[in-house]
């Protein structure tokens, strides 16, 4: 086995300029009593932002040079700046966290912990509970979680995020995925390998507000859950089209035999079972389109991400 020594840490940034300092501060004084001959690096992975995120990441680079930034051409959102510092991280293990510190760098001791004395390959971190969360995000997230599990073939612990530690033997095979939709948690169950947990209490965030729609973007999350990992909307479709048929046909007999024709008498009857079954119908296409364009994207071989500068690596992609 080998000597599980290095670490990296990935943190998407988008908007964090404040935030940044005090992560630094916290996460460097938790790795350097990890790594004693500072063998870590930190990774921001930058979408281009209003603020001065870069330049806030540029300086402390100058006092610690273990600091790295990512700078992508333009925006390409959270989940494709995770992917691409775990493409670029170089430790044994492999942290993803977020920089606004309801994720505390403290538990990082006790992932790395699980993975150098039980030998896991990945230690997610298990939200105990969830400060500065709104009823509706809550129930958003706790639906997707529940219809995830239940129609997909991967389980994706409940109250998990990204935050997590992963083996480079983990990362290896992340490394070789190439889906444009990168669902890290779901891909992380897709992997395998030996999993275990680390409970933890969710804390609000330092400063400012989340830089994404926190209900928009939990539903991508969960759809990219779903029909990435799952067919069974496409078999529900003719489920429910089989069915369909059969009860609008029982329909037209039953109006027969009842008004003596097809449509006197029940003529808004037929206008709402219309209505509800091109609804339905619509549906099913809404359905379809979604997975049609997930090929679409990689169909078009396009890559998921653009670095403009990659500062203090010694390597190209």
């Amino acid at each position: 086995m080998s000597e599980k020594k290095s670490l990296s840490l990935v943190v998407p940034i988008y908007n964090e300029e404040k935030n940044i300092p005090v992560f630094v501060d916290r996460a460097v004084a938790v790795l350097e009593k990890l790594c004693k001959d500072s063998s870590y690096e930190i990774i921001f992975a930058l979408d281009p932002s209003k603020d001065a995120s870069a330049e806030r990441v540029v300086s402390l680079r100058e006092k610690n040079p273990n600091i790295k930034l990512l700078l992508f051409s333009r925006r390409f959102g959270q989940p494709i700046a995770t992917m691409a510092g775990i493409n670029y991280a170089s430790g044994d293990a492999v942290v993803v966290i977020d920089v606004d510190l309801q994720d505390p760098p403290e538990l990082i001791s006790e992932l790395v912990r699980k993975w150098r004395e039980e030998d896991a390959d990945v230690v997610y971190a298990q939200r105990r509970t969830r400060e500065g969360e709104t009823f509706i995000k809550k129930a958003i997230t706790h639906v997707g979680y529940y219809v995830i599990n239940k129609i997909t073939d991967i389980k994706i612990p409940r109250n998990t995020g990204d935050f997590r530690l992963m083996d480079r033997k983990v990362v290896t095979h992340l490394n070789k995925m190439t889906e444009k939709d990168f669902f890290l948690r779901g891909l992380v169950s897709y992997v395998g390998f030996k999993q275990t947990n680390v409970l933890y209490d969710r804390d609000p965030r330092l400063s400012g507000l989340g830089n994404y729609n926190r209900y928009l973007g939990s539903l991508t999350i969960a759809f990219n859950g779903i029909f990435c990992f799952s067919r069974y909307p496409l078999h529900l479709i003719s489920v429910v089209g089989g069915s369909l048929l059969i009860l609008a046909v029982l329909l037209l007999i039953l109006s027969y035999f009842f008004s003596g024709h097809l449509i006197s008498g029940h003529l808004l009857i037929l206008i709402a079972a219309m209505a509800f079954f091109t609804s339905l119908l619509m549906l099913a296409i809404g359905i379809v389109a979604e997975y049609l364009a997930r090929m679409y994207d990689g169909i078009l071989q396009r890559p998921a991400y653009i670095v403009d500068r990659a500062i203090g690596f010694s390597f190209n992609k």
